[in-house]
């Protein structure tokens, strides 16, 4: 496909949302077009799923009827809004992906990890992306920040500081396991840390962050 794919992960509270934000803003003043998606949702269908399973608390479901409701979700992004936003040439951002699901539902939840891929492969398609960028923070500093900003806790943030240290150990490994996902701490001022990440997309994609127009200067290198 034309475009690139880049996803932000990470456990809750480590700041993916605020730092997709600030990519958007840093692609936009380069005149890049872009496309930013969330999981779950960003189709009609992934939006309603997305209620049901961050915000029902009143509902009770299996890990495995978990997995297959993100799948579902994740289907529809896919199909509906991702491909056709890399078709077009468009540079996606993603907040969560297929990372998410083995952290989660199989490192969190418990699920086997090669049945967690094969049921991915099929809401995929087999889509990849061309990087995951995996936002670490300590649990207790996240859980602070969460505190401190008054944030109201979801349905899987309420699982607890146990459930959220398994995730971050979880993507750790992940990020020591898998070649497309690099690792960057989210320690520090904001503006560092969305340094740190700009650095690391500028580096690991080099020639995606150009002026569309003609003009081949590196996006990065021209904000520095």
């Amino acid at each position: 496909m034309a475009g690139r794919f880049i996803v932000l992960e990470g456990g809750d509270g480590v700041g993916k949302t605020t730092h997709i934000a600030l990519l958007s803003s840093w692609l936009d003043a380069a005149g890049i077009s872009h496309t930013v998606v969330r999981e779950p949702g960003g189709t009609p269908l992934g939006e309603a799923i997305r209620q049901v399973v961050l915000n029902r608390t009143d509902l009770e479901f299996s890990p495995e009827a978990e997995l297959l409701l993100i799948l579902a979700a994740r289907a529809a992004l896919v199909r509906e809004v991702i491909r056709p936003a890399l078709l077009r040439g468009d540079t996606v951002i993603g907040d969560r992906f297929a990372l998410s699901t083995l952290a989660y539902q199989s490192f969190g939840r418990g699920l086997d990890l090669d049945q967690v891929r094969l049921a991915i492969e099929v809401a995929t398609g087999g889509l990849q992306p061309d990087l995951y960028v995996v936002l670490d923070l300590p649990v207790e500093e996240s859980v602070e920040r969460g505190r401190r900003d008054g944030q109201d806790l979801d349905r899987i943030e309420q699982e607890g500081e146990e459930f959220r240290q398994t995730i971050r150990e979880a993507y750790l490994t992940l990020a020591d396991s898998e070649p497309a996902v690099a690792l960057v701490s989210a320690q520090g001022p904001l503006e560092e840390v969305q340094r740190r990440v700009q650095d690391l997309l500028s580096a690991r994609l080099r020639g995606a962050f150009v002026r569309p127009t003609g003009d081949t200067r590196d996006v990065h290198a021209e904000q520095s």
